[in-house]
C-alpha cells in the first residue's frame, strides 16, 4: 500500500473505533516498507496481533486535573517504529476550533489552501519544533470543552534524516515527535506520537505544501525508552479563554527559565550601533540605512527601501540621531539630521502621505503609483513624533515637521471607516486596494501620540473607535490577523498590534474606562504570547544555530505563513511586564524575563559574527524547524534579510522607558 494513503487511511480507521484511545506502531526493516499494527492493552502492555521487536508499556498518572501517558519501549532485538495514538472525542468538527501554539488558531482559515489551513485538509499531524509549546488542543464551541495534550519535554536532542519525505530513518538520537488532529468522520480527535511524521503534507517553505514523512526512531537490543504526554479536559466560555487557559497551563507545566544574558543592553546597543555605521545610504535624495533585501553574507547596502516594517528608516534615523548625541557620535547624529531633513523635502505625496516602498535607484515614485499600508504610514509618524518629542526637549524646534504631522494626521481622520476600522492598504486619493480591518490598531498608537502631542482631542476620539472596531471584531472573536506587510494569515504581528493599541488607551484614560482598556489589552497579550517559545527545540550536530548553543525559548513564530523565529518585540516587552505589575499575573512577569534575556543570543560581534558578514547587522530569518525561504533550512538563516527592523526592534526592547515617558509628559 502507498504508505501516504496508508497514514491518512490508519487515522479514519481508527477514528471509526469509537472514543477511547487507540494507539498503532508502524515497524520498518530497512528496504522495506513500514507494516503497520493497531495496539490493544492487556495487562498494562499495548500488543499487536503479531509478535512484535519491542515491548511497549502503557502507564496512565493522575496529576491534578490532567493524566500523565507514558509509553515505555524497550527493544528486544535491533528495531526502527514510529509509535502513534489518537484521542477520539464527541465533538462534532463543525463546533470545533483547534489551537497548536503558534501555529494553528481556530481552523487557520485566514491562510491560503498553499499553507497548513482547513482549506486543504481537515486532519494534520506536525514536528513538535513548529510549535512554540509542543501542545495541541481542541475547543468544542457547543459545549464549551475543551481537551489539549502536551508533550512533556525530553532533553532536546536530534539528528539528521537522509531523506525529508516518505519513511525516513533517523541517523541518531532525536526527541522530537508529532501533535495534531484528525476529522476524518467528522468528529475530532488529536493525535500524538513518537518519533514525527507530518501528513497529510509537509510545510516546506512561504505557501509551499509537499509529500508527508514519517520517521522511524531506532533502538538497539535491550535498549528502552519512555515519552510522556500530559492530556487535560476543561471548560472555557470561548475559544480566547481557551487559549488563555492553555498558555497559563503551559507556562506553569514548562516553566521556562530566563536565560543568562550574553550582553548587557549598553553592550547592545555598543554592537547593533554599527548598523548605523556600515548600513547608511546618502547617495540618493532620501538618505535611509539600508534595510531590506540584504544578503547574510556580506550585509552589502540595496536600493530597496521600505520606509516602515522591514526598514523602519526614520525610527533607525532617530535612534542613530539620540544615539549619537548621548556618545558624542558626530557621525551619527549627522545621519540622522540627513535622513529627517531629506524625508521632509522628498519622503511626502501632495495629500501627505509617506512614500513607503520602492528601488530608489529607478527614482522616487510619483504620487499615482504610490500605494500606502497603515501599518507603514504608522510606524513612521510614531517615529517622526518620538524625534520632535526628543528635539523639543534639547531645544530646537521643528515648525515644519509639525504641520506634516497634522497633514498626515487629520488625513487619517478622513481615511478612516464608519465602523472605526482603517484600510489595510489604500492608494494616495484614500481609495481601498485592500480594505480588511485587520489592520486597524496599527493607527492607534499614532492616534493617541497625535493626541498626546498636539492635544487634539479628535485623534483621542479617532482612536476610541478603533479599539470600538478592535473589540467587536477581533478581541471578541480572537481573530488576529493580517498585520504582516508580506502575509495576510493569522499572525503574531496583529495580535501585538492589538497588545499596543489597547495599552496606548490605557496609558491615557482612567478609572473604568482605563480599567477596560487593560482587560482588553490582557485578552490580546494571551494571544500574543502564544507565538512565543517556552522550550528549546532540538538541533543536530552541524546546525549551525545548535552549534552556537543557542535556546529557542523566548523567541517566537511569525505567523502560518512564515515558519521561523524572529525578534519582532518592539514595545512588547515592556507592555506585558507593565501588565504583570497591574494584574499581579507572576506569568507575564515570568515571560518578560525570559524575552528580555533570550534575544541578544544571536548578536552579531567581531569575535562572534553568528553566520553573518558584518557585526551588528542581527539576524531575521531564523531557521529553527523544516521550514526555509528557499535556502538553508533548519538550525540556519535564510541567505537575504532585513536587519533594518531586526535592530529597530531590539533597540526599542533596550530602551525602556521611550514609550511611557512619552505617553505620561504632561505637556510638549
Amino acid at each position: 500500500m502507498n504508505y501516504r494513503f496508508a497514514l491518512l487511511s490508519l487515522a479514519a480507521a481508527f477514528a471509526m473505533q469509537g472514543a477511547a484511545q487507540r494507539f498503532y506502531i508502524s515497524v520498518k526493516k530497512p528496504g522495506n516498507n513500514a507494516v503497520t499494527y493497531h495496539l490493544s492493552e492487556q495487562q498494562g502492555q499495548l500488543k499487536a496481533a503479531k509478535d512484535l521487536p519491542l515491548t511497549i508499556t502503557k502507564n496512565v498518572k493522575q496529576e491534578g486535573e490532567s493524566q500523565l501517558l507514558t509509553i515505555t519501549f524497550q527493544a528486544k532485538d535491533q528495531v526502527y517504529f514510529n509509535f502513534g495514538a489518537m484521542l477520539p472525542t464527541e465533538f462534532a468538527t463543525d463546533d470545533c476550533d483547534f489551537y497548536l501554539p503558534g501555529f494553528w488558531y481556530h481552523k487557520n482559515l485566514r491562510s491560503p489552501k498553499e499553507a497548513p489551513s482547513f482549506h486543504t485538509s481537515k486532519s494534520w499531524n506536525v514536528r513538535e519544533d513548529r510549535l512554540s509549546s509542543p501542545l495541541t488542543g481542541v475547543f468544542d464551541a457547543k459545549s464549551g470543552s475543551t481537551l489539549t495534550v502536551l508533550r512533556q519535554l525530553d532533553a532536546p536532542v536530534e539528528a539528521l534524516t537522509t531523506h525529508q519525505e516518505g519513511e525516513v530513518i533517523v541517523s541518531g538520537k532525536t526527541s522530537l515527535g508529532y501533535l495534531g488532529f484528525d476529522n476524518a468522520t467528522g468528529k475530532a480527535s488529536l493525535t500524538f506520537g513518537y518519533p514525527y511524521m507530518e501528513t497529510p503534507k509537509r510545510y516546506i517553505r512561504k505557501l509551499t505544501l509537499t509529500a508527508p514523512i514519517q520517521a522511524f526512531a531506532s533502538l538497539e537490543k535491550g535498549a528502552k525508552q519512555s515519552v510522556t504526554w500530559v492530556i487535560t479536559r476543561g471548560q472555557a466560555k470561548d475559544y480566547g479563554q481557551f487559549v488563555a487557559d492553555t498558555w497559563n497551563f503551559c507556562m506553569d507545566e514548562i516553566n521556562p527559565q530566563p536565560i543568562q544574558p550574553l550582553y548587557t543592553a549598553d553592550e547592545m546597543k555598543a554592537q547593533l550601533s554599527n548598523y548605523f555605521a556600515k548600513g547608511y545610504v546618502d547617495k540618493y535624495a532620501l538618505k535611509y540605512h539600508s534595510g531590506h533585501g540584504l544578503r547574510c553574507d556580506d550585509c552589502i547596502p540595496v536600493d530597496h527601501v521600505q520606509l516602515g516594517f522591514c526598514g523602519r528608516v526614520l525610527l533607525n534615523g532617530f535612534n542613530a540621531l539620540e544615539y549619537g548625541e548621548q556618545k558624542g557620535n558626530a557621525e551619527f547624529v549627522r545621519m540622522g539630521q540627513e535622513i529627517f531633513n531629506s524625508w521632509l523635502e522628498h519622503g511626502f505625496t501632495a495629500r501627505g502621505y509617506f512614500k513607503e516602498d520602492f528601488h530608489i535607484a529607478r527614482g522616487i515614485p510619483a504620487d499615482k503609483d504610490c500605494i500606502h499600508s497603515i501599518r507603514q504610514q504608522s510606524e513612521a509618524v510614531y517615529a517622526v513624533l518620538h524625534y520632535l518629542a526628543y528635539e523639543k526637549k534639547q531645544g530646537r524646534q521643528h515648525k515644519d515637521w509639525e504641520v506634516k504631522m497634522r497633514t498626515l494626521l487629520n488625513q487619517m481622520l478622513q481615511l478612516q471607516k464608519a465602523d472605526g476600522s482603517f484600510p489595510r492598504k489604500y492608494r494616495d486619493d484614500h481609495s481601498d486596494v485592500d480594505a480588511s480591518g485587520g489592520s486597524t490598531p496599527s493607527a492607534t498608537s499614532t492616534l493617541v501620540m497625535g493626541y498626546k502631542f498636539f492635544g487634539d482631542k479628535r485623534y483621542l476620539a479617532a482612536a476610541k473607535r478603533t479599539i470600538d472596531y478592535l473589540e467587536k471584531n477581533i478581541i471578541s472573536k480572537s481573530d488576529y490577523f493580517s498585520s504582516t506587510l508580506d502575509a495576510n494569515c493569522e499572525d503574531k504581528e496583529a495580535a501585538i498590534s492589538a497588545v499596543t493599541a489597547t495599552y496606548y488607551m490605557a496609558m491615557v484614560t482612567k478609572k473604568q474606562e482605563r480599567q477596560h482598556y487593560i482587560d482588553l489589552c490582557q485578552k490580546a497579550t494571551y494571544f500574543a504570547l502564544s507565538w512565543y517559545y517556552l522550550w528549546d527545540v532540538p538541533f543536530a550536530k552541524g546546525q549551525m544555530l545548535g552549534d552556537l548553543g543557542f535556546k529557542s525559548r523566548g523567541w517566537s513564530n511569525v505567523s502560518v505563513e512564515n515558519n521561523h523565529i524572529d525578534v519582532f518585540v518592539f514595545e512588547l516587552p515592556h507592555i506585558v511586564k507593565w501588565l504583570g505589575e497591574e494584574l499581579r499575573e507572576q506569568r507575564f512577569t515570568q515571560a518578560y524575563n525570559l524575552i528580555y534575556s533570550s534575544l541578544n543570543q544571536l548578536l552579531p560581534t567581531p569575535e562572534r559574527l553568528c553566520g553573518i558578514g558584518v557585526p551588528g547587522f542581527n539576524p531575521e530569518v531564523v531557521q529553527h524547524t523544516n521550514w526555509d525561504y528557499g535556502r538553508n533550512g533548519k538550525g540556519f538563516y535564510n541567505d537575504i534579510f532585513a536587519p533594518g527592523w531586526t535592530v529597530a526592534s531590539l533597540w526599542e526592547m533596550y530602551s525602556p522607558t521611550r514609550t511611557s515617558s512619552f505617553l505620561t509628559t504632561k505637556k510638549f
